[in-house]
Parts: C-alpha cells; sequence; structure tokens
C-alpha cells in the first residue's frame, strides 16, 4: 500500500495525498503582481495532482523582496490579482497556500538567470536592505551591507507579516506559511552568523528567538483556527555546529508550538557561505524524522524528492508527513500521475488527474503510445 498517495488532515484542512508543490519563486511579477504566467502555473500544479499547491515566497513589503520580480502582498492590487490563483487552485482539488517571507539582508538582486547578484540602491531595482546587524551575507553576489534594524523597525517589519498574512486570508487561502529559513529575515534574527545585536533581539537564546516568536503570535491572532498554520525553519547549518544548532532549532520549535505553530517545514539556514551541506536523495530524513518526534510536531521534508519510491518511504518510515516536491514538478507538473503508477495505485490516472486526463490516459500505453481498440 502507497503511504504517499494517503490523504491527510491537519486542523480543518484535509489534502487529498502527501505532495505538496513547494513554492517556488517564479521572479515574474513586476510590481509584485502575478499574472497570466502564475496563472498558468499554479492551475497545472494542482490539476496535476498535488495535494497542496503553494504560492512561491510572497514578500510582505517592497523592501522584503529578493529580487524585483517577486510577487508580494502588501497591498490590495496584488491581493485581487491572487484571487483567481486561488480558484484555479481549489478548483482542480487541491488545498491553495501561500508562503509569505522578508528577504532581508539577501534582497535588492537580479533575477538568478540575470545574474542573481545584488543591485546598489541607487541603480534601477536595487533598494536599501535591512537585517538584524549590519553584516553582509558575502561572496561576489550578496555583497552589500544591510542597514541594523531599529526596534521600531521591527515592530514594522512585523506589522507587515499581520498585513500580507490578513490579506492572505481575505484572499481565500487555507494554509499559510512564514519563511524563516534560507538566511531570509526571520533566520538571520536567530542566526549568530547574522545577529550581533546587543539588545532584546540579539545575544541569548531567548533573544535571538524573539523575533521569530513575536512574529508567529501576531500572525496567530488573526489566522483562522480551522487553517493551518506553518513556518519554514532552516534548523541546521552543516557548518560543523550541527548538534548545537539542531538542539536550538528544536528548542524554539517547541515554543512554536506552545503558542500556535501547526506545522513545520523542515530545511536549511544557508545563514553562511562556508557549509558543507551533503547533497543527495532525502538526504535531510533523518533530520525531518529528529524534528518531528522530538517536537512532537508534523513535518514536511524537502529537497532531493522527486523519486516516488523515495517518498513513499519517508512517509511509511515516519521521517515526515508530507513531502514537498519542486523541480521534479517544474519537469513535469503531473509527477503524481507517474509516482501513482509507479507505486501501484489502481487506476492512476483517475487518482490524480482531471477526468478529461485520467479518462484518455487510462488506456494509454506508454510503450506503444495508443490505447488498446
Amino acid at each position: 500500500m502507497s503511504h504517499l498517495f494517503e490523504p491527510f488532515t491537519l486542523k480543518g484542512v484535509t489534502l487529498r495525498n502527501r505532495i505538496v508543490a513547494s513554492p517556488m519563486c517564479m521572479y515574474s511579477s513586476p510590481g509584485g503582481i502575478i499574472g497570466n504566467w502564475h496563472y498558468a502555473h499554479l492551475a497545472q500544479l494542482a490539476a496535476g495532482g498535488a495535494g497542496l499547491v503553494t504560492v512561491e515566497m510572497t514578500a510582505v513589503s517592497p523592501e522584503g523582496r529578493l529580487t524585483w520580480g517577486d510577487s508580494g502582498l502588501w497591498n490590495d492590487e496584488q491581493m485581487a490579482a491572487l484571487k483567481p490563483a486561488v480558484a484555479a487552485i481549489k478548483a482542480d482539488g487541491a488545498v491553495p497556500g501561500i508562503q509569505l517571507g522578508h528577504a532581508g539582508r539577501k534582497g535588492s538582486a537580479n533575477r538568478p538567470w540575470e545574474g542573481d547578484n545584488q543591485i546598489a540602491d541607487d541603480a534601477p531595482n536595487g533598494w536599501p536592505i535591512v537585517a538584524p546587524s549590519p553584516l553582509a551575507f558575502g561572496g561576489n553576489n550578496l555583497w552589500k551591507t544591510p542597514l541594523e534594524m531599529s526596534v521600531a523597525d521591527i515592530a514594522r517589519v512585523q506589522a507587515d507579516f499581520v498585513a500580507a498574512a490578513r490579506r492572505a486570508r481575505e484572499v481565500g487561502f487555507e494554509y499559510l506559511e512564514l519563511h524563516f529559513g534560507h538566511g531570509m529575515l526571520a533566520q538571520s534574527f536567530f542566526s549568530p552568523y547574522s545577529n550581533h545585536r546587543e539588545d532584546e533581539y540579539g545575544g541569548s537564546f531567548d533573544n535571538r528567538g524573539r523575533f521569530l516568536l513575536e512574529t508567529i503570535a501576531a500572525v496567530r491572532e488573526l489566522w483562522p483556527d480551522e487553517y493551518p498554520l506553518a513556518v519554514r525553519f532552516g534548523v541546521i547549518e552543516y557548518d560543523g555546529r550541527d548538534e548545537e544548532t539542531l538542539a536550538e532549532s528544536i528548542r524554539l520549535i517547541k515554543l512554536f508550538k506552545e503558542i500556535g505553530l501547526d506545522f513545520l517545514s523542515v530545511s536549511m539556514g544557508f545563514s553562511t557561505m562556508n557549509a558543507d551541506i551533503p547533497w543527495g536523495p532525502a538526504f535531510l530524513a533523518p533530520v525531518t524524522e529528529r524534528v518531528r518526534r522530538e517536537a512532537d510536531l508534523p513535518v514536511a521534508i524537502a529537497w532531493g524528492m522527486g523519486t516516488p519510491e523515495l517518498a513513499d518511504d519517508v512517509i511509511r518510515n515516519g521521517q515526515a508527513d508530507l513531502v514537498k516536491v519542486g523541480r521534479a514538478l517544474l519537469a513535469n507538473p503531473h509527477w503524481p500521475y507517474i509516482a501513482a503508477a509507479a507505486l501501484g495505485i489502481a487506476r492512476p490516472s483517475w487518482a490524480t488527474l482531471p477526468a478529461p486526463y485520467a479518462h484518455w490516459l487510462e488506456r494509454y500505453h506508454p510503450e506503444t503510445g495508443v490505447a488498446p481498440a
């Protein structure tokens, strides 16, 4: 029996299977406004059979963008543009989700295929960036020194998260994920690599975790209780301090849970250039399993999960509750159908695809390219 295609219920939301279309940045939203590209992109992921389709990291403010092409949710025009996407995702049987974030010191950059390097403040498409401390990430691309945030700046950004979450609720999203990983602003507050503050937001474990906890609590107050509130969090850096970082991260995740977090998407910190990440299929599975067990919280795994049998094993072995799939879905939005067939699901096309596709594919034989008479 396949575990990957079992339904999953969290709060008042039920996913038809354990496959999540990851929030994948398209960098194609001038002014933060999504359009036809996104409508086609997101609709095909839902029609392809994913249980949860998550809109890419959407900036809570203009300064919170990674690039000038990021989607945003800081005004009502952006909110209105998201409504057709939510409707399309729901129409094709998936749960609509969105990831909200602030890029912090990694912002003000060119799109990846146009250099992926930061842009000067006074150049077109550039802007000043902010962070807990005035420390550049480093390297040739992320060279800009951010402005150190004041306590008033911190409150302003937290208010931006709340305002964006309110708009996400009004649009109709049923799953909300806050991006607290990958060296984004929230991760930067928790990481000693990027937080050298000496006030109540820096130094000790409690202080470094304060921004994250306060932001979750503020969003929890307005996010509907029947819909899951999740965080994507970098729990490990692979920098030689893995046990210390992971233990601290799990300690913080337990506090997340106490104030109302429902779900965690496990990832890496990406806070330092001196990491030695052991890239490979399901390499995060042991980490994800430990977080799930010790924090007693349902979790998702990502990175290297594009093989159906591997994804199924991770769910079966209790290492994760959901599997995030990214590039494999870009290569083939009907990856769930391929996975269902590989895992022996009865009538795989009908288990994953809309009727106009399922009907024809049920009688399709790839080896001949024709259907039986």
